[in-house]
């Protein structure tokens, strides 16, 4: 019987002597490795902190003691050790676990944590509501070096060293986030690793001051303090973070779990706040994660024998994803105009603009999980007369819509914003859905917001973009396409004019974006089944919204039904609603779309099920309508 057999909670792990832990480690990464081959997740970076999981549920009085994951896709290890190893194979399934921390799931789950950059900040109001409580209570963020490029991260450490916090930062240092980490803090975190004049230094120092332990703690405080202040005059590499106000310790080996688990011990109980640096390597003991750190961060289903991958279908045989769609035209805006630059705040492979990247180096630009400098730096190029096109996925394009108002709207500049995964993305769940970037792009004046039913649709809705001196967003959703054939010479479309795909009669459906595929099915399957035709309009664009063609069809129908893959308060349905009530609308009015409600995880057609616009949905909505 193994060690992790016998390790329900964290408790059950602290009863073990310290001389086990390799073994527990070992037997967690088996784990990892044989759950994830058959149920795909987010792999490479939770194989990454599998020796600093171990440690600090060892060290730390958890679930008394806070531990914030930054960003969660490290936590399966921690969700394994906190009860739901029996679980785990329900992770990221429809009614199973999430693939994120999230408090509703277990007391041990501190704060949810599917977006980067909010350890700090939520680590430095727990340690002053532990204060204010009387609570001799640790609390740990756990922080990727590609979390801390975020800005939300650099303030907290700001007003954290400053107000003298008493919480501990982990900066889990593995020179990834997707993909390569980028930017002057990733070369500074290298120096700092590689010095090898300081990494003497910090270990002559730590090994030395803890020999004079056994003469008193004043004399050893001395000491460590004239170690800090040799190292403030000597070694650049320690300066970031101490002149921050925090007490640095690091780098060490993030795979040594007595290294890791006897620092924790030391220097837990330490006042005020403090950062440990350590280095790991995603992937860690699986080698084709090893090497292949960016494909294998969230691989589908593997052999864990070889590291075979389970084959894709031939391309030539499915229509492409919208991504490689977006990847491939944004090329070819750039071949025909040198002014077309790309950026992405570190989603290059996942939104294909690293196509352009490759053949283009030096117009595409990954500025790391930055999404406000993403938007602002876009604005800046745009003011100078380039044509930035801001790749940013929907969910995060919530971090920076103050930037998007003032720093571009405002100023009516030519950025274009492409939306990746907009509406229900599935598995990552309740963090990642791109459900409400409808209401807040609609807000904004100045900017013409588009969604295409179609990759053909996306592909023209580019180059109008592109064409088109003035904001535009254009959202489309995670997933394939319709069309083999999709290379089509690209035409700039009519904007704020949508389209009548079915004529009918009594009821009228209006789509916005991919769902009208789903939509115009259901419309030919209510008319084969009771030869009774609904009319189809797509929509196509949500600001400016078709005013006319609202009109023509209030006077036309007695009931509209209107469908999106987004929040219905606010969206497309209530855009629709403003424009019937001009018209004096009097028949009835059904919005299908996301109610008011945060949506679990799942897969995406088990999700447009509960949402109710599923194709089985629309097709009831339709014939009751209808009939």
């Amino acid at each position: 019987m193994g060690l992790l057999d016998q390790i329900e909670y964290p408790s059950d792990l602290r009863k073990l002597g310290i001389e086990q832990l390799p073994q527990v480690c070992k037997e967690l990464r088996d784990f990892i490795i044989d759950e994830s081959s058959r149920n795909p997740g987010h792999f490479g970076a939770s194989l990454g902190t599998v020796e600093l999981t171990v440690a600090l549920h060892y060290a730390f009085n958890t679930p008394y003691d806070r531990i914030i994951w930054d960003v969660g896709h490290q936590a399966y290890g921690h969700k394994i050790l906190t009860g739901r190893k029996k679980v785990f194979s329900t992770n990221r399934k429809l009614d199973g676990i999430s693939g994120f921390p999230n408090p509703q799931e277990s007391e041990y789950d501190s704060f949810i944590a599917g977006h980067s950059s909010i350890s700090i900040s939520a680590a430095t109001g727990m340690a002053l509501a532990a204060k204010a409580n009387a609570e001799n209570r640790s609390i740990v963020a756990v922080i990727g070096d590609g979390a801390l490029t975020g800005g939300e991260a650099f303030e907290a450490l700001d007003y954290a060293g400053g107000s003298k916090t008493n919480i501990l930062v982990i900066l889990n240092d593995n020179d990834m986030a997707i993909d390569a980490n980028v930017g002057g803090l990733h070369q500074y975190l290298i120096d700092v690793i590689t010095s090898p004049s300081y990494n003497r230094f910090r270990d002559k120092t730590w090994n030395f001051s803890t020999k004079l332990s056994q003469f008193g703690p004043d004399l050893r405080e001395l000491f460590k303090k004239m170690g800090r202040g040799l190292k403030s005059l000597f070694f650049k590499e320690s300066n970031l973070f101490e002149s921050l106000g925090f007490r640095y310790f690091g780098p060490i080996d993030g795979h040594n779990v007595f290294q890791l688990t006897r620092t924790l011990q030391d220097i837990q109980h330490i006042p005020g706040p403090k950062l440990l640096h350590i280095h790991t390597q995603k992937g860690k003991g699986f080698k084709p994660a090893e090497e292949e750190q960016t494909e294998w961060h969230a691989p589908r289903k593997f052999d864990k024998e070889t590291g075979e991958m389970i084959p894709l279908p031939d391309k030539n045989t499915i229509p492409p994803k919208y991504q490689e769609v977006f990847g491939e035209t944004l090329l070819e805006l750039a071949q025909k105009d040198k002014r077309v630059m790309g950026v992405t705040p570190a989603m290059a492979t996942g939104c294909s603009m690293n196509i352009l990247m490759k053949a283009m180096p030096d117009r595409a630009f990954d500025v790391g999980i930055a999404e406000q400098h993403a938007v602002t730096m876009s604005a800046g190029m745009a003011k100078e007369g380039l044509i930035p096109f801001c790749n940013i996925y929907s969910t995060f394009m919530q971090r920076a819509y103050d930037q998007v108002i003032h720093d571009v709207a405002l100023q009516n500049l030519h950025v274009v914003f492409c939306l990746d995964r907009a509406g229900i993305v599935g598995a990552d769940g309740v963090t990642h859905h791109g459900l409400f970037d409808i209401p807040f792009m609609r807000a904004i004046p100045n900017i013409v917001v588009a969604a295409p039913m179609n990759e053909i649709e996306l592909r023209n809705m580019m180059f109008t973009a592109y064409s088109v001196e003035k904001p535009f967003a254009i959202r489309y959703p995670r997933g394939g396409g319709e069309y083999l054939k999709w290379r089509e010479e690209m035409q700039i479309m009519p904007i704020g004019k949508a389209e009548c795909l079915r004529n009918g009669e009594k009821v009228a459906v209006l789509t916005i974006g991919a769902v009208g595929n789903t939509a115009l099915k259901a419309v030919d399957k209510v008319y084969t089944d009771t030869g009774k035709m609904a009319a189809m309009y797509n929509f196509r664009w949500i600001k400016p919204i078709d005013s006319e063609l609202i009109a023509e069809i209030a006077q036309s129908f007695e009931t509209i039904i209107t469908i999106e893959d987004g929040i219905v308060a606010g969206g497309f349905g209530s855009a629709v609603l403003e424009e019937l009530e001009s018209s004096h609308f009097s028949g009835n009015v059904v919005r299908l779309g996301v109610q008011d409600e945060f949506v679990p995880h799942g897969t995406q057609q088990e999700l447009y099920k509960i949402c109710g616009f599923d194709f089985d949905s629309i097709v009831k909505q339709i014939e009751t309508s209808i009939n």
